[in-house]
């Protein structure tokens, strides 16, 4: 279930700010830390997770590394999300033909 993972790695506000911070702009470790209320191996570990979740990767560059989104990292939630909708939509035409027919 890798959309859960990706859940689960955004369910934390901060985590999500890291994500957003890098979403934006390919950032090392010390400049997400300086945008955001936490410390730097705060940040490391929750990179860690996002990491894990598939939602962000690495570019070694020099001596440091630069955090980037991955770009099909929301690909599973996406796919689940529309199968969710998918059923939603068709669940709501249904229950508007019943009370159609009842009228």
């Amino acid at each position: 279930m890798a959309y859960a993972d990706v859940l689960t790695a955004l369910a934390d506000p901060t985590r999500r700010a890291v994500f957003e911070v890098v979403c934006r702009h390919p950032a090392s470790v010390t400049d997400i830390a300086a945008g955001l209320p936490v410390s730097r191996p705060a940040v490391s570990q929750h990179l860690k997770v996002l990491e894990a979740a598939n939602l962000v990767h690495a570019i070694p560059q020099g001596r440091t590394r630069l955090y980037a989104v991955q770009p099909d990292g929301l690909n599973a939630l996406r796919e689940w999300m529309d199968g969710v909708w998918d059923v939603a939509l068709k669940a709501y035409a249904a229950e508007i033909a019943r009370r159609t027919k009842k009228d």
